[in-house]
């Protein structure tokens, strides 16, 4: 068993709080804010459009999905061989699923990126009318 204490923001031995940020954690932070982005400005514009009714129908989907990633948190923990969500999708219902939803995240995260792209030079165009999008 390793002796190491599982977090490396605390130091145990000394009692001393450590200085723990590495790089993918600001790289996580960055992923955040620019998901946030997109995410304000396209349920900023459907509320306006659509009403408050809108937030209903957002806390019902939101409710179903939270259900469904834990129970997709538990599929990946069921094995610890399994890497990524294609892992126990090409296992449990074949190699053409695992091919599938791997192609179709990576799909999903480029046009995310394109979208939030759109979504920072609309607001850059906001504070900044002159910068060319």
């Amino acid at each position: 068993m390793n002796d190491k204490p599982l977090s490396s923001a605390t130091n145990i031995d000394q009692g001393q709080l450590k200085r723990g940020l590495q790089n993918r954690h600001i790289q996580l932070i960055a992923i955040g804010g620019v998901i946030g982005t997109g995410l304000f400005m396209g349920s900023g514009k459907a509320i306006s459009l659509a009403g408050p009714s809108l937030i209903i129908i957002y806390l019902i989907i939101g409710f179903v999905l939270f259900f469904v990633i834990r129970a997709m948190g538990e599929l990946l923990l069921s094995n610890l061989n399994y890497k990524s969500f294609s892992d126990f999708c090409a296992e449990l219902l074949g190699s053409w699923a695992g091919f599938f939803v791997g192609w179709t995240y990576w799909f999903c995260w480029v046009i995310t990126a394109i979208a939030e792209i759109v979504a920072i030079t609309a607001y850059i165009g906001y504070w900044a009318p002159d910068f060319p999008p």
